[in-house]
């Protein structure tokens, strides 16, 4: 999978070591943020540290360089959105939870709440997924999100992904059990 993808007016970077600081501050303004941010995103707790930033920021990078397995499980693809202009770190996006059976990625996006509602994440989500189709022997990407978040919706849906349905308490976040919308991609939908 390539490291980098660049889009009109975002790029994604695959994680490096000097993003640990910009992914900090993202999550403490996300954290401070009066929004549903931290709903959604527990990682985002209130005490959260540089340190959180280093630990994920250190695995994706290892998960980079470590195995060309693409199907090995816990394998994740993690990358960085900016703004492709101001170089702005704007939140992220990444596949992760491999299927290797049936050939297929989850995939997820989070948008700083400064960045929010300028259609960041369906940006960076179909031009993720299409470089993964072009780059890996996938069947499907799928996209899970909780039926009361109703901006991951949208951005699934704005991002072209093709809405399934309902999974019964399919997703426990924060502890809580949920209802998830189920939206999928298939090469299909990126051949002209």
């Amino acid at each position: 999978m390539r490291t980098e993808i660049y889009g009109s007016q975002i790029v994604v970077k695959a994680y490096e070591t000097s993003f640990i600081p910009l992914l900090f501050e993202a999550a403490i303004e996300a954290r401070d943020d009066d929004g549903d941010f931290t709903r959604w995103m527990p990682w985002c707790h209130e005490n959260y540290t540089m340190e959180d930033s280093r630990t994920f920021v250190e695995k994706t990078v290892e998960d980079w360089h470590d195995s060309d397995d693409i199907w090995r499980p816990g394998r994740q693809f993690a990358y960085a959105i900016f703004d492709s202009k101001a170089e702005k770190f704007l939140g992220g996006v990444g596949l992760n939870q491999p299927n290797a059976e049936h050939k297929f990625y989850n995939l997820g996006y989070w948008v700083r709440p400064s960045a929010q509602n300028r259609g960041i994440a369906s940006r960076a989500t179909r031009l993720l997924a299409h470089a993964a189709f072009e780059d890996m022997p996938l069947n499907r990407i799928e996209i899970l999100a909780a039926v009361e978040n109703i901006p991951s919706r949208n951005a699934a849906e704005k991002a072209g992904a093709h809405y399934e349905g309902v999974l019964r308490k399919r997703l426990v976040i924060g502890g809580r059990i949920h209802d998830a919308a189920l939206f999928s991609f298939i090469r299909e939908d990126f051949q002209n």
